[in-house]
């Protein structure tokens, strides 16, 4: 994903538009795109501030979430289950393909971690 432009020079270009040049000669003159001189007229317009929206997907919204309860249980009943055999018990009783880094992603996201106590046993904690 791209970077935000500065909130420097995010003010110097609208600062050029709100003076009265238009958004494309603002835009020439600080180096940057047309298309990112309208954008930035139209965010202040709009919202009242210069400030970059957020990137990415929203939180919370991907295909496992559905299933967090489910996987959790499944956890705390066998809590040694590799990513692996998680996928594939998945698959099995709800149809959804997830990839083994995606459950382990997710899982840790709920607050589960994998690590291995002094006897070299593993333990799933939460």
């Amino acid at each position: 994903m791209g970077k935000a432009y500065s909130k420097d020079l995010r003010s110097r270009v609208y600062g050029d538009i709100s003076e009265g040049h238009s958004c494309r000669a603002a835009a020439r003159r600080f180096g940057v795109s047309a298309s990112t001189g309208i954008r930035l007229a139209s965010r202040m317009a709009e919202t009242g501030s210069l400030a970059p929206k957020r990137q990415g997907r929203p939180p919370g919204k991907g295909k496992l979430t559905a299933y967090r309860d489910m996987l959790i249980g499944w956890i705390k009943a066998e809590p040694d289950i590799s990513m692996p055999e998680l996928a594939v018990k998945l698959a099995a009783k709800t149809q959804v393909v997830a990839h083994p880094a995606s459950l382990s992603r997710f899982l840790l996201a709920a607050g589960f971690t994998f690590k291995k106590n002094a006897a070299g046993d593993r333990e799933r904690t939460r």
